[in-house]
């Protein structure tokens, strides 16, 4: 935050960061992969948690099984999600957005194609679910 964040990202979150998360001046967006890790930083006041590595941890289906008895948590999934994959997550009520790595090739980005990187971005961005 001294270096001027505006919000706070995370994989996970053990008991000790959620906690000092949970009193931090700027958004936090703590990582889960159970229903218990939701259950446990929804006590903490948290409402929308990343889901990650969210395709080897069950993705759409273990988001669609949350969303029962979770209802008022909402989810960035993040892990092993592509371009194919981002429709079926964003289709899903309880996610409000997807991350991935897909738009920013390695070799694209050690060639300095900065177009490519862009038009990747781009089509990205137009997902809708």
């Amino acid at each position: 935050m001294a270096a001027g964040a505006r919000f706070l990202v995370s994989p996970g979150a053990s008991p000790r960061l959620a906690q000092a998360a949970a009193g931090a001046p700027v958004p936090f967006l703590p990582g889960v992969a159970t229903a218990s890790e939701a259950m446990a930083l929804m006590e903490l006041g948290f409402r929308a948690l990343k889901l990650f590595p969210a395709e080897a941890v069950g993705g759409v289906k273990l988001l669609k099984a949350l969303a029962g008895p979770l209802p008022d948590l909402k989810f960035c999934p993040t892990g092993g999600i592509d371009l194919a994959k981002a429709p079926s997550y964003l289709a899903l009520p309880n996610v409000v957005c997807v991350g991935g790595s897909w738009m920013l090739p390695r070799q694209a980005l050690a060639d300095g194609n900065y177009a490519t990187i862009e038009a990747l971005s781009r089509e990205a961005a137009a997902l809708k679910g």
